[in-house]
């Protein structure tokens, strides 16, 4: 065998492999993860620079594993920009079941401070929010899921208690 020959077969090979991880985009079986906020917590705060860890749950409702390459989000507060950013991180979540994904941010919400006081003033009352952004799957072929979702907060891990 010439190695032409096995150079082909070898790519050929690989091909079928990495098709048959997205078979289910394929033949209809494929269902889209879900992604939620399910917190938003203050590291640090001063005037100049806010530190939070956003808490991701991502639930993947197929039988096979999901591989995640990032995503990028936007997290809005009510109506006020939080944050918007990108990552990179190569995580998998196994079939049928949800991972937490943690991504730490920094920002600056002086604009926002007015507001935001006032939100916090009643930590009894949840804080709307907004993700918008994409969810980077797959290996070999990529496949973006568009984040839109929107839910509620409890305000109490805003204010660092």
């Amino acid at each position: 065998m010439s190695a032409c020959t096995l150079v082909l077969r070898s790519i050929g090979l690989l091909s079928v492999l990495g098709l048959t991880g997205c078979a289910t985009w394929f033949t209809g079986n494929y269902q889209d993860p879900q992604v939620h906020l399910v917190k938003v917590e203050v590291v640090k705060a001063n005037m100049l620079q806010q530190r939070f860890i956003l808490r991701f749950r991502i639930d993947n409702p197929n039988a096979r594993s999901l591989p995640v390459r990032g995503m990028s989000y936007s997290v809005r507060l009510e109506d006020m920009l939080l944050t918007e950013g990108d990552t990179s991180d190569w995580f998998s979540v196994t079939g049928r079941s949800g991972e937490y994904y943690e991504v730490p941010v920094r920002t600056n919400l002086w604009q926002h401070a007015r507001e935001l006081s006032k939100l916090l003033k009643h930590p009894d009352r949840p804080i709307r929010y907004q993700l918008r952004g994409e969810l980077r799957t797959g290996v070999l072929f990529g496949h973006d899921v568009v984040l839109n979702h929107t839910g509620e907060l409890d305000a109490r891990g805003l204010s660092g208690r």
